[in-house]
């Protein structure tokens, strides 16, 4: 490889750095108004009445828009349409972030006068605020009613199975909210020019869903809605399906008043109504035979889903795929369920559903490994998937398995049978602090899998200037994950042409077909296949010209073409070709292969590729205060392939950090269905104190459909690093963590009960 497989620099980092570029909030616009939210903020009631006549004499307030305003469809929802845009007068407010009213006005102090100043009366209504309460009550939150969704996977003979299993074990787990924390809070610009057009700029993952819910919002034609994807700060899945919310509210402002129309949200409105990681509550029963081997599982899982379904049937689905961990089943009954409440909407979230399940499996089997006498290694390598294996689903694994090699690695990187008697000398002398080792061991379905086939393809457009610079269009998002860069090397690998010389544009609807959305970790397979595609027509053309025009052989290198025993600049090989019409512009498109899945069972293949990873994590306790501080983590990912290996390192090391964070650090604090939490001064996240030392290793089992053999490692960062400290946690106070995050009360509650 040329340049693929390499540690290079961020192709958009020195405009970051500097500050050049630019994000939502530095878009300027002539008479730009700023817009605002009247939230409900209360968790259930009656929407009586609003008055907005006072507000509306406020001098800079230009427009107050309610649910009367919206022209096309006010009910939103990724799958089911069970979401007000603005609550209609006589609906119902189904949680605190419900919104009543939109202002535009012309200044901060216009704006924030009229929001207080709008009346709206209000009629309380019960609360459903628990996942309990939900499924016992006959008050029905959303729809017909609160379990809403169920998804099932039936296969084998569970019930045989569990008869003739040596080990039964049996137990419940718990996970609470986490919160994004992205960096830069959801914002849009809504722009509707004079030719009919609203022009949406906005800080997001998916410009084509977007583009859709505008539409729809305002009754337009798609061919009417431009959405444009400005720099982003941060988004793990809170800015897939969130945008759209707020995006459509900039956009009824600005169609209401023919003026640009800005909406940033603060910290405090971002975390109060937008989307969570789904709160959990999962039942497990898991046989094992004598030697450990995995006999059968069956599972109860319940999302709790919050006042509106967002993205929960497709998270469901990921739940559901990924129950059994990353290892081979025969029987299996798993049922997951998405339960609605009066609280705030929970959706996307990098792991997408499946570290709440991957935390309670590998609980149960190091609970399996201990009344066993087994070394977690141990038994986990029994159960360990390879080529010729069968996931949970029945899905046969016919290539790009390293999960086993993930396990060698990291026993072998750790010196493991060393470290663990240095661990135990520890807790032999020390009697407040104590030392625990947690392993983990996890499955991820690269792409949208089965569930999501009629959305998994994508398009890109690369085009090689006459001057041999090259500007690649994609439909995927970068949002801080390094996609540009990867998409450059891949174009520069396939081309020839030197990564410096190549530009990646930001995703423009109008410009390329939809690609679906960046998420589930398809953007460096799917994106990087599509400009791969076009890329290598491209070069095909190129060389097919210049060995014609020269009668000599031709092979790309990097930054040249090698014509006979001559060396010419790629340059200069792009001038030529473009000054004998050459063409040298192209699209590629790649769609995902057929996945045969028989949802009614929920057998059959679940996703077109599955990457690996295993994590150690030592932890220290003190028992005193029941603080856990996390000393080091020896980690390795199967990704098919490293296209930019510092890259890699770079979404490993941040999915530790934000694992940490779930594990035993978040706490979302709600009062009576209310977030209290609303800020980093109380929402306490990691920071570099609590960063710990990192031995990363990585697998190159290569995937012979993705690009020069890569895989996905976006959302698998995170998904190791939970049970691996929970686990870890658990081994160092002798009492087994079941409910995350494992914040300091809680694991005092575990030394004090053991």
């Amino acid at each position: 490889m040329k340049i693929v497989g390499k540690s290079v620099k961020r192709i958009e980092g020195i405009e970051k750095a500097t500050g050049r570029a630019r994000f939502v909030s530095d878009y300027k616009f002539d008479g730009e108004l700023l817009g605002g939210v009247l939230y409900a903020r209360v968790p259930r009631a009656r929407f009586v009445s609003i008055d907005t006549s006072e507000a509306l004499k406020i001098p800079g307030v230009v427009a107050i828009a309610t649910a009367k305003d919206v022209p096309g469809n006010n009910m939103m929802g990724s799958v089911v349409k069970d979401m007000p845009l603005l609550v209609p007068e006589d609906g119902e407010i189904r949680f605190e972030g419900d919104a009543l009213a939109l202002v535009a006005a012309k200044s901060k102090q216009a704006l924030s006068t009229a929001l207080k100043s709008i009346r709206v009366r209000l009629e309380a209504l019960e609360p459903v605020l628990s996942l309990d309460d939900a499924v016992r009550t006959t008050q029905v939150v959303n729809g017909e009613k609160n379990v809403a969704f169920h998804k099932k996977i039936r296969r084998g003979s569970v019930k045989e199975a569990f008869e003739k299993s040596h080990l039964i074990v049996e137990s419940e787990f718990e996970t609470d909210y986490q919160e994004h924390a992205y960096l830069e809070t959801q914002g849009a610009v809504a722009v509707y020019e004079p030719e009919g057009i609203m022009k949406i700029y906005c800080s997001m993952q998916c410009p084509f869903y977007v583009q859709k819910d505008v539409a729809e919002v305002l009754g337009f034609p798609l061919n009417k809605v431009q959405a444009i994807q400005t720099e982003t700060g941060g988004a793990f899945g809170g800015k897939e399906d969130v945008p759209s919310w707020v995006a459509a509210k900039a956009a009824l402002l600005s169609f209401l008043t023919r003026k640009p129309v800005k909406i940033i949200y603060s910290r405090e409105d971002d975390i109060m109504e937008t989307s969570k990681r789904h709160p959990s509550k999962s039942l497990y029963r898991v046989g094992f035979s004598k030697n450990g081997s995995i006999m059968a599982v069956e599972a109860k899982i319940y999302l709790d889903m919050g006042a509106y379904s967002t993205l929960s049937p497709i998270v469901m689905y990921r739940t559901l795929t990924h129950a059994c961990g990353a290892y081979s089943v025969p029987n299996v009954k798993v049922d997951v369920f998405g339960v609605y409440t009066n609280k705030v909407p929970c959706g996307a979230f990098r792991g997408f559903g499946s570290p709440q399940v991957l935390f309670a499996m590998e609980s149960v089997m190091d609970m399996a490994a201990s009344k066993m006498g087994m070394d977690p290694f141990e038994i986990r390598m029994r159960n360990s998937l390879n080529v010729g294996s069968e996931t949970s689903t029945g899905q046969k694994l016919k290539n790009s398995v390293g999960a086993r090699k993930t396990l060698i690695n990291v026993k072998k990187i750790s010196n493991y049978d060393k470290l663990r008697k240095e661990v135990d000398e520890f807790n032999r002398t020390h009697r407040f602090k104590k030392r625990g080792l947690g392993l983990s061991h996890i499955i991820y379905g690269v792409s949208l899998g089965a569930a999501g086939r009629h959305l998994d393809a994508s398009c890109a457009q690369v085009h090689v200037h006459t001057d041999g610079t090259v500007t690649i269009s994609i439909g995927g998002t970068e949002m801080g994950q390094g996609a540009k860069t990867v998409v450059a090397m891949i174009a520069a690998e396939v081309l020839g042409q030197r990564i410096e010389k190549i530009s990646v544009t930001q995703p423009d609807t109008f410009i390329v077909q939809d690609s679906g959305p960046t998420v589930a970790s398809r953007t460096t397979v799917f994106t990087g296949n599509a400009v791969k595609i076009a890329a290598s027509k491209i070069r095909d053309s190129m060389v097919n010209f210049i060995r014609e025009k020269y009668s000599f052989p031709v092979s790309v290198g990097y930054g040249y073409f090698q014509v006979g025993d001559k060396k010419i600049d790629f340059d200069e090989i792009s001038e030529i070709c473009s000054s004998n019409n050459v063409k040298m512009c192209e699209t590629g498109w790649y769609v995902s292969p057929k996945l045969d899945f028989d949802f009614e069972t929920g057998t059959g293949e679940a996703y077109v590729t599955y990457s690996f990873a295993s994590q150690l994590s030592m932890v220290e306790v003190d028992t005193m205060t029941g603080k856990t501080d996390v000393l080091e983590v020896w980690v390795s990912h199967d990704v098919g392939k490293a296209i930019n290996f510092e890259g890699v390192v770079g979404q490993i090391q941040g999915g530790i950090v934000q694992g940490m964070g779930f594990a035993f650090m978040e706490k979302l604090v709600l009062d009576n269905g209310r977030i209290s939490t609303l800020n980093f001064n109380n929402y306490t996240v990691p920071t570099v104190r609590d960063v710990p030392k990192m031995h990363i290793d990585i697998v190159e089992d290569e995937f012979p459909h993705g690009p020069f053999g890569a895989k996905g490692i976006g959302e698998p960062s995170l998904m190791s690093c939970p049970p691996s400290i929970a686990n870890a946690i658990s081994d160092a106070v002798g009492g087994r963590v079941r409910i995350l995050p494992a914040d300091p009360e809680y694991v005092l509650s575990l030394i004090e009960r053991w």
